[in-house]
């Protein structure tokens, strides 16, 4: 079934490391060899073995209208043959900025980077700059890239400055994050205690790198409220809900709103893009109208703000899509636990707007250690091993969230429900 993906895994491990360029693809929390994929389309991908899947992973997020969509597809091919790169300003990009800028009351300028790492990097050397301070707090789960200050983990104290989290992260480049549970007030005030030189909060409103965990409104609250009274600056990293959770993204269904949001690949429908956006005070702030660096090649690449442009036009065009991509993800949730409580397996479920998870746990966990402490990693293992098999594609890890696009069907839903309940029979 997998003997020509196992083969190219093994060709990939001679000259990539790990044989791919992305950890988490290595399937290592869940066994077995990754499905090396051919093509997508719609909401199915097909693997070099010829097996097909119902894809819930859609690329990690940015696929709203599933995979080779005509429109964005037509886009892209369009302005690719007009050139790939010029590394200098066009249309496309201030055509894009206006359609984001227009949705939120927050936010007055863009700036466009080519990842979702390095929109977060850039958000936070902005608001140190602004702010004239060095420390930035972040929260033990919410995952902003692989920058160097951002790979810590917790010290021995609950509020700590945290420590490097992967060799080659030089404890000089940590030293000024402090770490603190995530939904936890208390565990907030003290950071703010212990350090008089926060330039930033920064948190995924709608964690989805421990699963999917929202933040609650209180905690929200708390982090606005501390923000402001010691003159820090509040970051939404929306690089995973932005333009999934809503048409806003978390922004646009939370009542407490951030000074900072970045974003990712949803803005780009697929292709490598992320951006950091905010008031024009606080933009002003950036090179070259202010003092605060950040540069890049390859940002605003035309063909990735065609394929946003022509993506979100379609989001604002049809907003009813979220309410269709929420109630499948509800029935596909609300079937899995049912079929799980049918076979006396533990299992809580939660949704976002097109966003969805799932926690084999007798309780929801409200931050990661709860998910560490909470969870059955072996029982996820299995189940999503079995899954595959029956031709159904979840993220290939506990800690991540899953993504409905609008090609999935009712069919492919029910399907997934009755493969579900055979396997949980024998969990």
């Amino acid at each position: 079934m997998f003997e020509n993906s196992i083969k190219a895994y093994e060709q990939a491990c001679e000259v990539i490391p790990g044989g791919v360029d992305s950890p988490v693809r290595a399937f290592k929390s869940v066994g077995g060899t990754p499905p090396f994929i051919d093509r997508g389309e719609g909401a199915y991908l097909f693997d070099i073995d010829g097996n097909k899947y119902v894809d819930f992973v859609q690329s990690w997020g940015p696929l709203i209208f599933g995979h080779a969509n005509k429109e964005i597809e037509e886009a892209v091919i369009a302005t690719a043959k007009k050139g790939l790169s010029f590394g200098a300003p066009t249309l496309l990009e201030t055509d894009l900025a206006n359609e984001i800028v227009e949705m939120f009351d927050n936010i007055d300028k863009v700036r466009f980077v080519s990842s979702g790492t390095e929109a977060v990097m850039s958000a936070i050397r902005l608001a140190r700059g602004v702010t004239g301070r060095n420390d930035i707090l972040k929260f033990e789960g919410c995952y902003h890239g692989h920058s160097d200050s951002l790979l810590v983990q917790a010290g021995s104290g609950l509020a700590t400055f945290g420590s490097p989290s992967s060799p080659g992260v030089p404890a000089d480049l940590t030293k000024h994050t402090l770490l603190c549970e995530f939904n936890n007030i208390e565990n907030l005030k003290k950071c703010f205690e212990d350090s008089d030189d926060i330039s930033c909060v920064i948190l995924e409103p709608i964690a989805g790198n421990m699963g999917l965990v929202p933040a609650s409104p209180e905690f929200l609250k708390a982090c606005r409220e501390l923000c402001d009274a010691n003159g820090a600056l509040l970051i939404y990293d929306e690089v995973m809900s932005g333009f999934r959770a809503s048409l806003k993204g978390a922004s646009g269904i939370l009542e407490t709103q951030a000074d900072i949001i970045t974003f990712g690949k949803v803005i780009g429908a697929g292709m490598p893009v992320g951006a950091f956006a905010a008031s024009k005070e606080i933009m002003g702030h950036l090179s070259p109208e202010g003092t605060v660096y950040q540069a890049g090649t390859l940002s605003g690449n035309p063909v990735a703000m065609a394929a946003g442009l022509t993506s979100l036009r379609k989001l604002k065009a049809n907003p009813e899509v979220y309410e269709g991509l929420n109630a499948k993800a509800v029935k596909l949730v609300n079937g899995l636990k049912e079929v799980a409580d049918k076979n006396g397996i533990g299992l809580q479920v939660d949704t976002r707007g097109s966003m969805f998870g799932f926690f084999f746990a007798d309780k929801m966990p409200t931050n990661f250690k709860e998910v560490t402490d909470f969870c059955d990693f072996k029982r996820f293992a299995t189940f999503h091993r079995e899954m595959i098999k029956k031709g159904f594609y979840f993220a290939c890890s506990q800690y991540e969230a899953g993504f409905m696009c609008t090609e999935i069907s009712e069919d492919d839903i029910k399907n997934c429900i009755i493969a579900a309940d055979e396997i949980m029979k024998n969990l």
